[in-house]
């Protein structure tokens, strides 16, 4: 019934049904008729109340409608713009130095938003149509894009470390139980963020080189530098002006989390607070602004707390069919030991990453796999930023990824999906690599937050 149930909510999400009533109607009518055939005790049922206050007075959870607000504010302030156009004047002194201002400004933006399809789409609208006129190949030009538009994930402050953040902290303390251990120490947010600094930064310069080896292979897919004005101190006050104000808000929001001075829901409310004042002194907000960032707000926050509650609700009636002992003894019984089922798990999950969006997965799959795979020794920090990278990577991958289609559909008119499926193969190839270095290298995810929090 368990295998049943979780094929059943797979076929009834690719018929196009809301992710979040799927979980909670499909479970639902699956502990009915489990109750029927005598397979599932209704009375599981009770705890559901529990679980669903402690979702909504979850004080992790409390973070995210914080901080995307402060990414819908950063981005309806136009920052992004005036980034992007002093950075391209900057870089402009080099070969494809429109490119390189693309990663920096599409890395900003990642941080301040952590939401894959609002900075795909702004980056979209915002430097395809310069980059094209410019001379840049398409292809590459897509390809870099969407792969600057993923940085979200793995760059903190992101909003999917904070839910992976408390989905990891339950399962480690599920695995200490599993395993007899009674230790205080637990996973944070702030962990994970930790973890994520040198992966991100990582992934950063892997695409920044392979754009300069790309420059020195084909130069014609670059144009020569332009010629600009010489630096003088009216430029460099104008990007300073422009540079200081997100990167002030973003290091103030990032390290007084991990300093420890605030947690990350008090820090989110600074980054949101601090987001409002860099508007007003933008002159970019208004009432209508406001009004239409607040609804914003409101629709993201209400999604995930809703796909939360049908996930529990799964949660309770996949355990109550007997599923964790079926995956358990699946991960037991996989040739490789922990290896096999760490590398089953990631495979499911990128397949997932083609259907689902990273809130689903994280609150579906993780709470079910992580517990198993942390008791069998795996360390919950770096398994949560392999997964982040593992599902940005996904989001990535022809022909399914939802960053492809977000920018097919805002730049449709200016280039073929060939060209941006072509474009994005090699920054996958570069994510791959990243999977693979961590794996072999693991300090470099957990080093940082071993030196901060000891």
């Amino acid at each position: 019934m368990a295998t049943l149930l979780f094929i059943a909510i797979c076929v009834v999400l690719m018929l196009g049904y809301p992710v979040a009533f799927t979980l909670a109607g499909v479970s639902l009518i699956f502990a009915v008729i489990g109750e029927m055939v005598g397979v599932f005790d209704s009375a599981l049922l009770g705890a559901l109340p529990n679980r669903l206050f402690g979702v909504i007075n979850n004080s992790i959870l409390m973070a995210v409608p914080l901080f995307v607000f402060m990414g819908v504010v950063l981005e309806r302030s136009k920052i992004a713009e005036q980034l992007l156009s002093n950075m391209a004047q900057l870089f402009g002194r080099m070969q494809g130095g429109l490119i390189f201002s693309v990663f920096f400004v599409g890395m900003l933006l990642a941080a301040s938003t952590g939401i894959v399809g609002a900075t795909v789409v702004t980056m979209g609208l915002m430097s395809l149509p310069t980059l094209l006129k410019r001379g840049y190949d398409p292809a590459f030009s897509a390809g870099a894009i969407c792969a600057t538009g993923t940085l979200g994930q793995i760059i903190p402050p992101s909003i999917a470390l904070v839910l992976l953040g408390d989905v990891l902290s339950s399962a480690y303390q599920q695995a200490q139980l599993k395993m007899g251990i009674f230790s205080p120490k637990s996973v944070s947010v702030g962990d994970l963020f930790a973890g994520a600094l040198i992966p991100g930064l990582l992934l950063l310069s892997m695409y920044c080189l392979y754009t300069v080896i790309l420059i020195k292979l084909k130069p014609e897919h670059f144009p020569k530098p332009a010629s600009v004005s010489a630096l003088d101190i009216r430029f460099v006050a104008s990007i300073l002006t422009v540079l200081l104000p997100p990167l002030v808000l973003i290091f103030l929001v990032l390290g007084s989390i991990l300093l420890g001075v605030a947690t990350p829901t008090e820090a989110a409310s600074v980054g949101a607070f601090g987001a409002l004042v860099i508007a007003v002194l933008k002159r970019q907000l208004n009432l209508t602004v406001l009004k239409d960032i607040m609804q914003s707000t409101v629709k993201v926050t209400s999604m995930v707390f809703l796909i939360l509650i049908g996930a529990s609700i799964f949660s309770l009636v996949f355990r109550g069919f007997g599923g964790d002992e079926l995956i358990q003894q699946l991960f037991n019984n996989m040739p490789g030991g922990v290896i096999g089922a760490t590398l089953l798990v990631m495979f499911v999950i990128f397949l997932l990453g083609f259907i689902l969006d990273f809130i689903e997965i994280t609150f579906v799959v993780v709470p079910l796999v992580a517990p198993i795979l942390l008791a069998m020794g795996l360390d919950p920090i770096w398994l949560g930023i392999m997964i982040a990278v593992n599902l940005q990577t996904s989001f990535l991958t022809p022909p399914f990824g939802f960053a492809l289609f977000y920018l097919r559909g805002v730049t449709q008119e200016l280039i073929s999906s060939g060209d941006i499926y072509r474009g994005v193969m090699p920054f996958v190839a570069i994510q791959l690599l990243l999977l693979l270095i961590l794996s072999v290298w693991p300090s470099l995810v957990t080093w940082l937050p071993s030196v901060i929090y000891g």
